[in-house]
């Protein structure tokens, strides 16, 4: 039976109330922080940097989830890590050696993971299994919230849950599948289905009045999946 986490987007949060949003999703039963850094060079959007990250981090003891939508990657991994990240991930194609920023990661005492996004192969993850603490699968093409879900991202996700099956099964240890884009209360139990265990959700969650009641929501859905 997998374990099931909620992480909810600061992107669609309030921005002039960031503590209090963060506080407000973790109580309302949230479990991770998902912390989206845009660059208006590898997406088409400008977001938040370390300072952001390093503010909200005394307001939750609750896992901060960066993910890096910028190039290059190297130089900001261990300002995240400093500003208090505990889990990095970021796009191959952003990379130019995605074995020594994996490394990096490592280095700077967070977790590592790769990010996929519609059009991009699975590949990437062949010889750096050995390295990854998360694949995210995007479910939108990155740079703005409140897209739809791209309905083709399942089959990803169920390849992915096979390889990590498949690596776990021979080499023990403990790989997440997180999923990013138009996730929501009315498909998040097709998305645990193809093989999910963290589910990325912004608007579905921040765009509604009742926090609780839609995390609640998703996970009432969670609880018919096998």
């Amino acid at each position: 039976m997998r374990d099931f986490r909620i992480a909810p987007s600061l992107l669609s949060a309030d921005f002039a109330c960031l503590g209090q949003e963060v506080r407000d999703v973790i109580a309302a039963g949230a479990d991770i922080i998902h912390f989206d850094v845009m660059d208006n060079h590898y997406v088409p959007n400008l977001t938040v940097g370390p300072l952001v990250c390093e503010a909200i981090r005394p307001h939750t003891t609750a896992p901060i989830d960066v993910h890096l939508m910028v190039k290059p990657v190297d130089s900001l991994v261990p300002m995240f890590a400093k500003a208090g990240a505990d889990i990095i991930t970021f796009h191959p194609e952003a990379s130019e050696h995605i074995d020594r920023t994996l490394g990096l990661i490592k280095e700077s005492g967070c977790k590592a993971g790769l990010v996929f996004n519609p059009g991009t192969s699975l590949s990437y993850l062949d010889h750096v299994m050995d390295k990854i603490d998360m694949v995210l699968i995007m479910s939108v093409n990155p740079g703005f919230g409140g897209q739809s879900f791209i309905p083709h991202a399942l089959e990803k996700v169920a390849a992915a849950r096979q390889r990590i099956d498949e690596y776990t099964a021979k080499h023990g240890g403990e790989i997440w599948l997180e999923v990013d884009g138009g996730v929501k209360v009315d498909n998040i139990a097709a998305v645990a289905a193809a093989g999910a265990d963290t589910f990325v959700a912004g608007s579905a969650i921040y765009g509604q009045a009742d926090y609780q009641a839609v995390i609640a929501a998703m996970r009432a859905e969670l609880a018919k999946v096998a």
